[in-house]
């Protein structure tokens, strides 16, 4: 995997050119890694419903073919966009998105904070009142009766600090991670994030660590490199 750190980019542009490399790629294309952070937008996931955008004011809101909902991106924030072929990878979709989130999951541990999953809810989440707290969610994913409907997502005593939101084409991914680094989480106030009203958002440095932007993208983007092996 080709690792490429963009700094700075413009959101729709960084979109338009991984559509463009994944449109272009064929089976010898080697697969890639971009991390970078975006000016301040909202993003529009495409079944994304119009009332979850509250007040955007001056941020823009721009729709994509992402799955998901609304979310925000802005300076502070790690983006990871891996571009995987996952026929040569070989694994689906859904495992592809497991090995994302353990990437996620790693990095926060390795700045001393438990990343958790919620039933029924994409993304990572930690707890409030014991960032660092290992005891399992009572609302982690939990195996069901094959039929039964899956549980209503529980944010209670949660914040959530890592979105994921996904596109394949042709068994190639592209879109995927973003995780609050240190940034200004007020325009998260703007939007039901990820669809859910009142869902608190946080990041690394309203839970009280500090941890520089550069240092969060390195590890991440190790962690997705080593993680997204075939």
């Amino acid at each position: 995997m080709q690792t490429h750190m963009l700094g700075l980019a413009p959101y729709e542009t960084t979109v338009q050119a991984m559509r463009d490399f994944t449109e272009a790629r064929d089976a010898a294309t080697p697969d890639a890694l971009w991390v970078c952070q975006h000016p301040p937008v909202f993003t529009q996931g495409f079944a994304g419903r119009q009332d979850h955008v509250l007040h955007p004011g001056n941020i823009p809101v721009v729709a994509t073919n992402r799955g998901g909902q609304v979310t925000y991106h802005g300076p502070g924030q790690v983006v990871a966009y891996p571009l995987i072929d996952l026929r040569r990878a070989g694994y689906y979709v859904k495992e592809y998105v497991y090995r994302v989130e353990e990437a996620v999951i790693a990095t926060l541990a390795r700045f001393g904070v438990t990343g958790h999953r919620v039933a029924s809810a994409p993304g990572l989440y930690v707890r409030l009142d014991d960032p660092g707290s290992h005891a399992m969610l009572a609302q982690r994913p939990q195996r069901r009766e094959p039929g039964s409907a899956p549980p209503a997502p529980d944010f209670t005593g949660l914040g959530k600090i890592a979105a994921i939101g996904i596109k394949v084409s042709r068994y190639c991914t592209y879109h995927g991670v973003a995780l609050n680094v240190a940034m200004d989480l007020e325009p998260f106030s703007r939007i039901n994030p990820c669809g859910y009203a009142g869902l608190r958002t946080v990041d690394l440095a309203s839970l009280g660590y500090e941890v520089a932007w550069d240092d969060a993208a390195q590890v991440l983007a190790g962690q997705l490199a080593r993680r997204l092996q075939p």
